[in-house]
């Protein structure tokens, strides 16, 4: 198809406009929100705009006022007519008129969006040559039946270059193409998509009708009729209509209103006769209505009052009831009111206690007084120790730098004259901090801070003005003399009762011959038990822990200035401790090595102790190769061959560890004190060992071991067993030359670090040396072997339980933890390079350490079953990542959970979760490693799939004994 575009897509449409019978125009059913909004900013917008000035681009858009409702809808220019007429499409509906241009207005940017309404062609079809324009509105109003304000579905066959739909319609189960060819309005074309074809034809078929006739009638497209579906409209503006107008429908109904007139007159008496008819007739309607209302006024007039009665009737029951309540409280008055203030007086006694035993004013009182009298300053050594540290520092570095010989001597000579220097403010520092009480000073801030975080919670940002302290002090002085004020009055008032009272027994004493005035006794009883009951009631108002946000503001400013302060007196201890204890360490070390320095002497024996060891082991072994061939062959000599030769190589493993540890001392030395350590003894391989992590071994090879070939693990490399003090091992030899070597040993080390943070907590697969061989030029990694306790194997012999892969998987997740922790992208995760020893721990096996992440990933043994663990994005040719690694991770899950259940995949190569039966929280945590934006490691440990599924650590300890399986090696199906 010339000027056509491939294209597979589905959507649901309503379609708002035919042109004819095979053509239309529709709207996405989800761009109906989208249509609300665009004609309520429309509406407000447009209103306002400014005409369209000069010549209209045939390529903007711009909005129109549509002819038949009075509103605003977008709208590109297709033609300019004259000066004053512009032919108009609106790009939302599919429709076209003729408007003046005084209609045509500008619109913002943020309007200039693309079309709503798209313009399709039926797929396969064309308007017949010749056809009649009877026959072509015919199939207008047909295609309209179908299609017009109807959901219908399309099925994107092609694109045309000028941006028409070639597409297959499907209203239910109605082939909507079928139905127009069925019914004579289209025929079949061979060229299904030529859009420019079935144009000519439609131009051609309205032009010879119009020859035909004689008469002249413009396209279709270029009238500005009232016809049927010519309108703005669609399924999706009915409700911005009726927000707009709710009483316009013109918008809304597409039937064109008639007017009719009167096809005869009557004669005037009659006329003047029918009018008065009608006078009469309104007036008499108006008096009904009018009594009706009075009718219904009185009803509502006559409720009313009734419900005043009712109204009146409640309250003077509610009266009845206050009088006689009243009438009973005057009875008991007295006995009422003495018992309210007295316990009011016992709530105040416990309030009293209360405010006595809380520490609330002294607690940030003593908090303020601790840091800002008892704070510790920064030693006046400190400074000129860290300025000739730093000079230490990079004295050392110099020298690690350093390659050539003649410089290492002069850099090593300034080093130790700074490093007297250093000595001598060491020990100045050590004097200082001696004589203060750091420890018990930290501990102090620490229960300061931990009592005031109890009160007040967690601090925030502080303060830092000189102020905050004083105003919280000036706070509390005006605090605490109101609450003393309103204790004295309430004493007072308590101790005028006291004597009311005692002047009361007086009065009530048969036996006391003293006289007292009535009057003065009980005339003011009741302005002595006011003043008791109102001093009281203000005391108990005055709560000294509630606040007001003035006064809670002046608290915690002053609070998290504490804080502030807590925080940065703890940091400075916390730095004069640090390098209090370095400087410890370097004064210890300094008069260790004082005027000499390290060498390797016990390594360089150790070392030569290996090569004899070795050497008797080479000539045990070409021994017992020739006692074997030898006519002499005796049972009982073999074993003592075998004893002996197993005896020296437990004997050269045992030196290989003695070696390590003072490879391991070298390192220390070499990493703190004396960097200057491999250039001296270069013949001592440190920084080889130092690179490799501590794997690499020249006094270990692979000629030493009795080995056995395990060919039926892989086919790409040599790859043998061997056993080492009770333990079995696997030998993987890497094929590199001088160039790829350092890159090999580079990523073993990061690998082998990555493990050495967590060691058997870290969920990966132990590294255990790096060795060569004499007699070729491989490099042999050694790792520890499981038989049988891949995932592969496993599921092949005897499936985990749900329980079990669980908790395997569990163990898996924290191994990639532990390697995306280190930026490592594992990229070869598959069912044989994941382990479930004793089918409680998932160990991450190593990888192909030749290989970058890309070729690691890119490799076809990346799959499992019929399931590729090989990501969407790795498949677009993107690198591998953390993310891809967790997808892997999600399929292999995945492949444990279905056990024989069929599944589908999807188009991006992800598997259907929905369709297979599984734990719910499995199919949750699925679903979240399948989407773009998956789950890191860290997030998939604290799934509540995994709440439950313990990790149980695995012990690497020598004879230890594990359930036995076949498959080890990763690269089996690298």
């Amino acid at each position: 198809m010339d000027g056509d575009t491939e294209c597979s897509e589905v959507e649901d449409v309503v379609g708002c406009h035919v042109e004819d019978a095979v053509t239309f125009w529709a709207q996405n059913v989800s761009r109906y929100n989208d249509l609300l909004e665009l004609n309520c900013a429309l509406a407000e917008a447009c209103p306002q705009a400014d005409a369209v000035f000069g010549k209209p681009h045939l390529s903007k858009i711009y909005c129109g006022y549509f002819s038949e409702d009075k509103c605003w809808y977008r709208c590109v220019v297709q033609q300019v007519i004259n000066d004053e007429k512009c032919q108009v499409l609106y790009i939302d509906y599919g429709n076209s008129e003729v408007l003046n241009r005084s209609d045509i207005v500008e619109i913002p940017p943020n309007l200039q969006c693309p079309s709503v309404a798209k313009k399709y062609r039926l797929w396969g079809l064309q308007i017949p040559a010749g056809q009649n324009l009877n026959m072509f509105n015919e199939g207008k109003k047909f295609l309209s039946s179908l299609v017009f304000e109807k959901e219908i579905k399309i099925r994107h066959k092609a694109k045309h270059e000028d941006g028409t739909l070639i597409a297959q319609a499907e209203y239910g189960e109605i082939d909507i193409g079928e139905e127009v060819a069925k019914a004579g309005f289209a025929e079949k074309c061979t060229s299904p998509g030529n859009t420019k074809d079935a144009e000519e034809r439609k131009l051609d078929v309205v032009q010879n009708q119009h020859q035909k006739m004689n008469v002249l009638v413009p396209l279709r497209a270029s009238r500005p009729s009232r016809a049927l579906y010519s309108i703005p409209r669609g399924r999706f503006d009915q409700a911005a209509v009726s927000g707009r107008n709710q009483n316009f429908t013109g918008n809304h109904m597409f039937a064109v209103k008639e007017k009719k007139l009167a096809s005869a007159s009557m004669p005037d008496n009659s006329f003047a006769k029918i009018i008065s008819d009608q006078k009469l007739s309104k007036e008499k309607e108006i008096v009904r209505r009018e009594n009706v209302k009075h009718l219904q006024r009185q009803k509502e007039l006559e409720l009313e009052v009734q419900q005043l009665k009712l109204e009146l009737q409640r309250e003077k029951e509610a009266s009845r009831k206050t009088a006689e309540s009243f009438e009973e409280a005057l009875h008991t008055y007295i006995g009422t009111k003495m018992r309210s203030l007295a316990a009011k007086v016992k709530t105040l006694k416990e309030v009293r206690r209360t405010n006595k035993n809380s520490q609330f004013w002294n607690q940030l009182s003593q908090a303020i007084k601790a840091v800002t009298e008892g704070c510790i300053t920064v030693p006046c050594s400190l400074e000129k120790l860290q300025k000739t540290w730093t000079e230490y520092d990079l004295a050392q570095e110099r020298i690690q730098l350093c390659r050539n010989v003649d410089e290492r001597d002069e850099l090593i000579t300034k080093r130790n004259e700074v490093q007297q220097n250093l000595y001598s403010a060491v020990e100045e520092l050590i004097l200082e901090v001696d004589q203060l009480p750091l420890s018990e000073r930290s501990r102090k801030l620490q229960e300061l801070s931990a009592s005031l975080e109890m009160e007040y919670g967690q601090g925030c940002g502080a303060d830092d003005s000189e102020e905050v302290f004083q105003q919280f002090f000036e706070w509390k002085s005006v605090k605490m003399k109101k609450l003393s004020c309103v204790r004295n009055n309430t004493d007072t008032a308590l101790q005028i009762l006291a004597d009311w009272f005692s002047g009361i027994l007086k009065c009530f004493d048969l036996m006391s011959e003293a006289s007292s005035d009535l009057e003065e006794v009980f005339g003011n009883a009741d302005e002595v038990l006011k003043k008791v009951e109102l001093a009281v009631c203000e005391e108990l108002d005055t709560n000294l822990n509630e606040h007001d946000e003035a006064e809670k503001a002046i608290i915690m400013s002053a609070y998290n200035k504490v804080i502030h302060q807590v925080c940065k007196e703890q940091s400075m201890i916390t730095v004069v401790l640090n390098r209090y204890l370095a400087s410890i360490e370097f004064k210890k070390q300094a008069e260790e090595w004082l005027n000499r320095r390290p060498d390797i002497n016990n390594l360089l024996a150790i070392k030569k102790t290996v090569k004899r060891l070795k050497a008797q082991l080479r000539w045990k072994l070409v021994e017992k190769k020739n006692f074997e061939e030898s006519d002499d062959y005796s049972e009982s000599e073999m074993a003592g061959i075998k004893e002996e030769i197993a005896d020296l190589g437990n004997r050269i493993l045992q030196e290989i560890s003695k070696e390590q540890e003072e490879y391991e001392k070298l390192t220390y030395l070499v990493q703190k004190w004396f960097p200057e350590l491999p250039l001296l003894y270069p013949e001592a391989g440190i920084l080889n060992y130092m690179n490799s992590g501590g794997l690499l071994t020249h006094s270990l090879e692979r000629d030493l071991l009795d080995t056995k070939p395990m060919k039926e693990l892989s086919t790409k490399r040599p790859l043998v067993c061997s056993e080492i003090q009770g333990r079995k091992v696997l030998l993987k030899g890497y094929y590199v030359d001088v160039s790829s070597e350092a890159k090999v040993i580079e990523r073993v080390a990061k690998y082998h670090r990555a493990w050495d943070q967590q060691k058997e907590k870290s969920g990966l697969l132990q590294l255990l040396f790096l060795l060569f061989c004499k007699s070729d030029t491989l490099m042999y990694l050694m790792i520890p072997y499981y038989p049988g306790a891949s995932l592969g194997t496993l599921q092949a012999d005897t499936p985990l339980t749900l329980e079990e892969a669980l908790k395997v998987m569990k163990g898996v997740a924290q191994g990639l933890q532990t390697l995306h922790g280190a930026n490592i992208v594992h990229g070869s995760l598959h069912g044989n390079n994941v382990f479930a020893v004793d089918r409680k721990q998932g160990i991450v096996g190593d990888f192909d350490f030749t290989k970058s992440e890309e070729q690691r990933a890119a490799a076809n043994t990346m799959v499992v079953g019929t399931l590729s663990l090989v990501s969407p994005e790795l498949k677009m040719g993107q690198p591998a990542s953390p993310a891809s690694d967790m997808y892997a991770y999600g399929c292999l899950l995945f492949w444990l959970c279905i056990q024989n259940q069929e599944f589908g995949i999807k188009e991006d190569g992800t598997p259907e979760v929905d369709m297979v039966v599984m734990d719910d929280k499995v199919k949750s945590l699925l679903l979240n490693l399948f989407n773009c934006n998956r789950l890191t490691a860290e997030q998939v440990l604290r799934h509540d799939c995994f709440l439950v599924a313990d990790v149980i650590p695995v012990s690497l300890q020598p004879g230890e004994e594990l359930e036995p399986h076949e498959e080890h090696d990763s690269e089996k199906t690298d």
